[in-house]
Order: structure tokens, then sequence, then C-alpha cells
């Protein structure tokens, strides 16, 4: 039965406001026009799930839902077109006794229920649900971009019919694939994804996103498959590569703009057994991180200044592929990047555009490897030059010729530590004394996950773990974990941050490295200096609830 009382006096009868919020909103909806429900909530007074809409569906005589917990069957999903669904954001639930159940944001739609019935053979049964939550549901049931690929389906079959509109067909067609490519491209945007994995395999199309480091798969309609190819060529033409070369792999580099948002991409194509393989990184171009926001301490923050402000030397990097490196040379550059200093850069490849910058991409097919960039480089003038990676002897030598010379020099290295980042450089042959004379310091790191705050609670951590880590008298520590939820996509993380080693020289490490120290005995040394490894970093992180005590054990498992 509809309830006689007006919401705003239902929701001061059941004090959920006060007569003072009510005077407020209805002033405020005087102004704007608004119904009163949207300026309650746009003013915080009430919460939309939990009060609105349940007293909204009590007041309209009909049922609210909510679609956690819940499963939809097939059967429901299925008397419903996708393209119904996307364009009046409804959402099938339930299908018994010929009775199709609907949810939507307007449950007495005289309009919306007569087009329903137009395509649906059953009766109809509104139900009311929250915007989100369908438009969720129809993401997760439907797929990205379903309706999309139901109508180019839809074109493919007209085409067989009808050969003389095949030209008309193929443009609809060709502007759909951009739809829906840009449906995805979004979607991992939305989700922090940090690259796009579009595989073939034999039977299917699969679509997958990296977020924090872990690869999720994409819900995507099957019959995607078909335009496999289709979605090739639209990202080769906006990548400008060959879309006739499907032999060789191919990189390239693209920029989108999908509701207000600014998407760079970068690309790259690879040849397999069923089609070719595509992965498009998703790049941050918008903005760099300050080091704090990176997962630098206080104290480390200091000891990296102190690092980079000084005129010449080397700071190098280390860390295995994916594990920030990029991005933490970056934020030292916008640190030092001023009006009195030149910085050029040689990059494979240039992530990121950086304002008052030079930077250099390396070709090696015209011979633009990072040795040779380095030698014209110096020609320029630079004060500040940053080497993407030290990947030989010759690269190395004249990185520490440069470095010799009055310059600051910002490279990376592939070793796990800070202390093999040192074997690393003498395995390649550079003599002791060039290290010891030019290197200031090398940091190692890794990406750690963050526990997700709206999951986040917390334990009491066991003594044996405890004694892992700190190794000294055990002691009662409270750590903290994600128990799931929608929001981390029921991994208990959402977000990363670093953790770090810092290995800066004194005259014991120089000497160490002068009698061809082994990398146990230099990180030995270190720590008894005052180093923090990655392990005890991590520690700290799992002390303050940042992260957990499996998270540091993943990323640190060869120093473990």
């Amino acid at each position: 039965m509809k309830n006689r009382f007006p919401l705003g006096q239902l929701l001061i009868e059941k004090r959920i406001i006060t007569p003072e919020q009510l005077d407020k909103a209805l002033k405020k909806q005087k102004d704007t026009g608004e119904l009163l429900g949207s300026v309650l909530l746009d003013l915080g007074y009430i919460d939309e799930e939990t009060v609105f809409l349940p007293l909204l569906a009590g007041q309209l005589g009909v049922d609210f839902i909510s679609f956690k917990d819940m499963q939809i069957p097939s059967m429901a999903i299925k008397k419903l077109p996708a393209k119904f669904a996307s364009h009046y954001k409804i959402m099938p639930c339930d299908f018994k006794d010929n009775v199709l159940t609907i949810a939507t944001t307007h449950p007495l739609d005289v309009h919306l229920i007569d087009e329903i019935s137009s395509v649906v053979n059953a009766r109809i049964k509104t139900v009311l649900a929250s915007e989100k939550e369908i438009l969720e549901a129809i993401r997760q049931y439907y797929g990205v971009g379903a309706e999309t690929i139901e109508q180019m389906m839809g074109s493919v079959q007209q085409n067989i019919v009808s050969r003389d509109q095949s030209a008309v067909i193929e443009d609809e067609t060709e502007a759909s694939i951009s739809k829906f490519l840009n449906q995805i491209i979004f979607e991992a945007y939305q989700d922090r994804s940090t690259d796009i994995h579009i595989e073939p395999y034999e039977d299917e199309l699969k679509i997958r996103y990296r977020v924090d480091g872990i690869l999720y798969d994409a819900k995507v309609p099957a019959n995607i498959k078909v335009f496999k190819d289709a979605i090739n060529s639209r990202i080769k033409i906006l990548s400008n590569l060959n879309i006739a070369e499907k032999r060789v792999p191919q990189d390239g580099r693209f920029k989108v703009r999908v509701n207000e948002a600014d998407i760079d991409l970068r690309v790259s194509f690879l040849p397999t057994q069923y089609g070719e393989s595509v992965v498009l990184r998703v790049l941050n171009s918008a903005r760099l991180f300050d080091l704090g926001e990176l997962g630098f301490s206080k104290e480390e923050i200091k000891i990296v200044d102190q690092v980079i402000k000084r005129p010449h030397g080397i700071i190098f990097l280390t860390g295995p592929t994916g594990s920030g490196k990029t991005t933490t040379l970056y934020s030292f550059l916008s640190k030092v990047n001023t009006e009195d200093k030149k910085i050029i850069t040689i990059e494979d490849p240039v992530e990121y555009q950086l304002k008052g910058i030079t930077q250099i991409q390396i070709n090696p097919k015209v011979g633009l490897t990072f040795a040779q960039g380095l030698r014209s480089m110096l020609r320029h003038d630079p004060d500040i030059m940053m080497v993407g990676e030290v990947r030989d002897i010759e690269t190395a030598e004249i990185a520490i010729q440069v470095a010799l010379t009055g310059h600051l020099v910002l490279s990376t290295l592939h070793t796990n530590d800070a202390a093999s980042g040192i074997a690393r450089l003498l395995d390649m042959g550079v003599e002791p004394y060039l290290i010891t004379s030019t290197v200031e310091c090398l940091i190692a790191q890794r990406l750690i996950r963050v526990i997700c705050p709206s999951c986040k609670q917390n334990y009491t951590l066991t003594e044996d773990v405890v004694r892992e880590f700190d190794g000294k008298e055990v002691k009662q520590i409270i750590g903290y974990k994600g128990v799931g939820c929608e929001k981390c996509h029921f991994t208990g993380y959402k977000g990363r941050e670093s953790i770090y080693e810092i290995l800066v020289f004194n005259e014991q490490i120089r000497n160490l490295i002068m009698a061809r120290a082994t990398a146990g005995q230099v990180k030995e040394a270190a720590v008894k200096n005052g180093m923090k490894t990655l392990i005890q970093s991590g520690w700290e992180k799992v002390k303050k609830g940042v992260t957990t005590v499996d998270e540091i054990f993943r990323v640190t498992k060869e120093e473990s």
C-alpha cells in the first residue's frame, strides 16, 4: 500500500533527519528544482541504499532489492537483450511462472514497462534498485560492451542477407568496434588497471586486466571472438602501425579521450598460433607522484634528497621488471627539474612526457642505442642525465665517464637487491675503482599491495611470524588484513606502494668493493651501518597497517 506520509515527514518520524535538516533541504530544493530525495542525498543527510531507496520503495508500493549476494538465473538474463538493459539501465533479476522481474530506478514508469513488454514474451514485474548496482550487474552478467557486440552481431547477420547494404553496415561495425574498444579502455582505467591483455585462443578471445600486479578476467560477451581481427585493426590504426603485417611483433602508442579522461596507452602486438596477442599498457601521464606517495618514509626521503642534489655521480635503482623503477626515476627527475638545470633522458620506450626535459627513445634499427645516445647527449651540455637501463659494459663505461666529468646520472639495473647491483657491474667488467669513484647510491625496490580500507580488519600476529621478521624478543603485535569486498574485487587489497632498500656508499663499502667482496658481505656491512633491507622495510609497513605479512613474503621471497 502506498504510504500516505510525504518523504520528509516520514524521515522525521523515523528520526533519520531533523526538522532543521528538512527545512534546509526544502530551501535548496526550491532553488534547484530537484527532487527532495536527491537534495537530501547531496547534503549527506541520508544514505541511498540503506535509507532512501527502501523508504521510497515503501512509498511507491514496490519491493526494494540489492544485488549483493544475489545469483541471477541465466534464464532471466536470456529473456532481455543486452541493448535494452544498457539503454534503459534496467536489470532482469528473476523469471518464474512466466513473470520477468526487472530492477529499475523508475518502477512505476508505464512507458518503460510497455517498451519491455514489446520485446519480452512474459508478464513484467518491476522492483526498485540503485542505479550503481544495476549498472554493475549489467557489466557482470552481460559483459563489458555487450550491447555493442550485440549490435555488431546484428550487422554481421544483416550483411549475410543484404549484400547491397554491406558498405553502410561496415561503417556501422567500424564505429561500434571503436565504441567497444573505448568501453574496454575506460573500464580498465576506472579499475586502476596498469595493463589490458587481449589474448586469442582456439575457441575464444580473452580480455584480462592487471590490477595491483594481479591479472583478472574481464567479463566480456562470448561472441567477441568474431571481432578479434577488427579490434586489432582498430588498435593498429590508432597506433599508426601496419594493419597488413601480422607475422612480426609491432610496438606503438596512442591517446584516447573517454568520458572526459585522457588516457595514454603503449601498445605491443605479438604473433601467436591463434592470431595476434595484444597488450595495452595504461600510462598515468596525468601526474607524477611525490616520494611520500610512492612509499618512502621520512628518513628515506631525507637520504634521497641528499643524494639526488649532489652535482655528480650515479644513482642506480634495482629490481625486477614491473617493480616501479621507472616511476621512481621520474619522481626523482621531477624533484630536480628546475629552470637552471638541463635534463636529458634516453629511454626504451619513453613512458611519460615531462615538460622541461629533453627525452630520447632508443632505436637500434638506425643505430641509436643507449651507448650511442649517451655519447650524443654529452654534446647538449646537460646537468642531469637519465639512462633507462644499463644493460652492457659499453653503456656502463660511458655512464661512468659521464659521471666522472661532473654530471649526475640516474639509471636502473636488473638485480634482486641493492648490494647485488655492485656484483652486476663487476660481472659486466667494470673496474672496482670506477665503481667506487662514481656510484653514490643503489636503491632496490618492490611494489606491495595496500590493504583495502573498506574491508580492513585487525588481528594478533602469531609469535612465529613476529620472530621471523624481528628476530628479537617476541611481543604481541597487531596486524591487519582485508577480508575482501566489492571495492577490491574480493582480494583484500586496493592500490600499491613501494618498499625500499637504500645502500649509500661510505668508506667501508668502497673498501669492500675494491677488495671485490661478495654481495652478501657488502650487504652485511651496510646493514650494520643502518641500512634497512627490503624485508625490514616491509615489516615496518606491516606494523603500520599498510600491508600484510603474506604480501611481504610474496614480494621478497628471494630475500627470504
